[in-house]
């Protein structure tokens, strides 16, 4: 039984069958843990999901922004974009169930190799909560997506505040800040504000902020954090860090994990992709 992690597919479902076969992927025998954004950009969308349906269980993706893009827009809360490639889903006449199970996924995961303990989220950690917390919070938000709040919540799901962490903030402003540190976070400024106007490389941080995962202090440092959303980062691997937006939607390649028998032992596996979107248009 192995364990993987892949990166943003964004659609890709031509790459996605590419690097599973590449892996030799057994879905009664295999874990492969999907870092969010399962739809939009590229030509797959629904592909993708029907393949992740299909393999349930084997295939267990986390929430990244497109795919609660995908729900907005399937509630009506939000209205696609130009750039948008979800008419495939939207139209399909299995959306529905789709867009059910989709609803069912969490924004963040929780998974015990041997005695080491991953940490699966789309953007990230927020650096100020153990993955204890974040479990406690991504569970809170769980519950609204698969309850009858949804749409609601979905009405009120966009906004860059607040930037700051309240343990006693109200909802549906908590909801958000918890929704937007797992899905949209790069950049933090040191006290963990949370800055959505830059998407650079960490390289090229603007002044006054830096990674979320340079914040000093940061509560989860010596856990093992995996994600993705962040492809002008691209691969990073570090003992306590797992970076694998790789860009494949650009034209980059989607990146896949491979762990031995502890999480500090891992293969790279990539296969190229073909460029869906421009990333100057």
């Amino acid at each position: 039984m192995a364990l993987y992690c892949i990166g943003d597919l964004q659609g890709c479902d031509s790459a996605l069958e590419r690097l599973l076969a590449d892996m030799g992927f057994s879905p009664s025998r295999d874990t492969v843990y999907l870092l969010g954004d399962l739809v939009n950009r590229g030509p797959g969308s629904l592909e993708v999901l029907r393949r992740c349906l299909r393999y349930e269980g084997a295939l267990r993706p986390v929430l990244g922004n497109h795919d609660l893009h995908l729900l907005a827009a399937a509630h009506g809360a939000r209205k696609p974009t130009r750039r948008d490639t979800l008419a495939s889903v939207l139209e399909a006449p299995d959306r529905d169930v789709l867009l059910d199970w989709l609803r069912h996924q969490p924004l963040l995961r929780l998974h015990m190799h041997g005695e080491q303990r991953l940490v699966l989220a789309h953007a990230g950690l927020w650096p100020g909560w153990t993955p204890e917390q974040a479990h406690a919070l991504a569970e809170e938000v769980h519950t609204v997506l698969r309850g009858p709040q949804l749409p609601g919540f979905l009405q009120q799901m966009y906004g860059n505040a607040p930037a700051r962490w309240d343990e006693g903030l109200d909802c549906p402003d908590r909801w958000r800040f918890v929704v937007n540190a797992f899905t949209r976070m790069r950049f933090c400024a040191a006290d963990g504000a949370l800055d959505f106007e830059s998407s650079e490389s960490a390289a090229d941080a603007p002044a006054g902020l830096m990674p979320w995962f340079s914040v000093p202090g940061r509560a989860a440092a010596g856990t093992l954090v995996a994600f993705g959303h962040w492809s002008t980062l691209g691969w990073l691997s570090r003992p306590d860090l797992l970076g694998l937006d790789t860009g494949c939607v650009w034209g980059g390649c989607l990146t896949a994990v491979r762990f031995g028998a502890t999480l500090d032992e891992r293969e790279r596996l990539q296969v190229r992709c073909e460029q869906a979107q421009d990333p100057h248009a």
